[in-house]
């Protein structure tokens, strides 16, 4: 019991710096493409739904490295299965159709707060995108900057 909880550390971790790494990656991405939130709708919407696209395949990422783990740890007879699983615990859904063993019950769990804090994370991603696309929006009608300063038209 106490090294499965171990390893679901491990597998925590993880998914941390999955999101740690692929949020600074879109941040970066992000900051190269400012200049066109102020444009249109096209644009912002596009970027909308890659940064979406971006962060479900964090997700998927996370709910891949459970279902690994669970098959690994023979909690499931194949990867189907424990792929299921962990997706119907990391997004909380919880159908009940499949249960862990007894001895990974608490790993099940843990790996349900890491949905909610990764999903959470995801969240204030991308409400923080939007507003800065609302930021920049205003700031582009209103001819300033980000901080308020008039911007030069020239």
């Amino acid at each position: 019991m106490l090294a499965r909880l171990l390893i679901s550390w491990v597998v925590t971790s993880i998914c941390v710096v999955v999101h740690a790494l692929g949020t600074t990656a879109a941040v970066r991405w992000l900051t190269s493409r400012l200049a066109l939130l102020s444009r249109g709708y096209l644009h912002p919407t596009w970027l909308l739904i890659r940064i979406a696209g971006w962060l479900i395949t964090m997700h998927v990422l996370d709910i891949s490295l459970w279902g690994l783990f669970y098959r690994w740890g023979h909690a499931f007879s194949d990867f189907h299965s424990a792929l299921y699983f962990s997706s119907v615990t990391y997004t909380t859904v919880g159908y009940g159709d499949l249960v862990l063993p007894r001895e990974f019950r608490l790993v099940g769990g843990i790996e349900a707060l890491i949905g909610i804090l990764m999903c959470g994370w995801s969240s204030a991603f991308f409400f923080a995108v939007v507003l800065r696309m609302h930021e920049a929006r205003e700031a582009a009608s209103s001819g300033a900057g980000r901080d308020g300063t008039p911007t030069d038209p020239d």
